[in-house]
């Protein structure tokens, strides 16, 4: 079982911003069919990653990973542009399936 956190303020904007709480985030990482990239314009000071993957909507999560804990940054609902490269039908070939 993974252990997910997030900070608390930044839960509260996204579920303000976007309605996504860390509940409904941590699912996309028990999607068969997600796709992961490294977040290379964002690894300066830790290893980021992003993650596409299906909750209800196809969602972008990026995280990092702290040990045994996934440590969700931010997360929002895919582009039009990532929902294609989700399904197959875009790809910029980054992107993998774990």
């Amino acid at each position: 079982m993974i252990n997910f956190e997030w900070d608390s303020d930044k839960e509260r904007r996204t579920i303000e911003k976007h309605g996504l709480d860390l509940e409904t985030v941590s699912k996309v990482f028990d999607d068969p069919f997600r796709i992961m990239r490294y977040d290379v314009e964002h690894s300066g000071f830790e290893d980021r990653l992003q993650i596409l993957g299906r909750a209800g909507d196809v969602l972008l999560a990026v995280y990092t990973e702290r040990g045994e804990t996934v440590r969700v940054i931010t997360a929002r609902k895919a582009t039009p542009q990532e929902r294609r490269i989700y399904y197959g039908t875009d790809d910029d070939g980054f992107w993998f399936n774990p």
